[in-house]
């Protein structure tokens, strides 16, 4: 969740000029996004706390990362970001956590993310934009990818992908806690439309 002013007054910006270099209407993001039409002019003016899910489907829909939507202009040519340094955008209630540490930048930008999964803590995720492809790597622990209600394992020191256009889940399974990495490449951004 983007939790303080500054985050959030980043977010309102870039929504907003994703939006207008996309030539999309409030409520054709809106309908497009399935984000209510209220939730996004309060984003737009800084209002609100977006959840994660709601912060995923309008960067699938603008065709951009979600570390787009969060990030200020780029500061240095190389970027290192320690993990206490970015807040989890997703925590579950037994101690589960996301958080999306960088996206690298050009046509078609790859999200790495760092994932920690408890035992029998899951995330559901909805199907992305098409082209979208997710790669796991498990670095401690057991987790179970759900594709298409179809589970697989993957263990410590196994990598899984998959195209991230279909509904799926990560959960945590065995006995200890999960700890993975996964990027999220995305395709090229699309063509502004009228």
């Amino acid at each position: 969740m983007v939790e303080t002013a500054a985050a959030l007054r980043t977010v309102a910006n870039n929504v907003r000029a994703a939006r207008a270099r996309a030539g999309l209407s409030l409520d054709e993001l809106s309908r497009r996004a399935q984000v209510s039409k209220g939730a996004l002019v309060g984003l737009e003016k800084a209002q609100g706390n977006p959840d994660l899910a709601t912060l995923v489907r309008l960067a699938d829909t603008l065709g951009i990362s979600v570390s787009a939507l969060m990030q200020g202009p780029a500061e240095d040519r190389v970027r290192v970001v320690a993990a206490d340094a970015v807040a989890p955008l997703w925590t579950g209630p037994r101690g589960s956590e996301a958080r999306l540490m960088l996206t690298t930048s050009g046509p078609a930008p790859v999200e790495v993310w760092r994932w920690q999964l408890e035992p029998g803590e899951e995330y559901p995720s909805h199907p992305h934009q098409a082209g979208v492809v997710e790669t796991i790597s498990v670095t401690s622990g057991r987790m179970a990818l759900v594709i298409d209600d179809t589970e697989h394992t993957v263990e410590a020191g196994q990598t899984a992908t998959f195209d991230g256009d279909a509904p799926h889940t990560y959960r945590g399974s065995g006995a200890e806690t999960c700890h993975l990495i996964m990027t999220v490449h995305l395709p090229p951004g699309p063509a502004a439309t009228t």
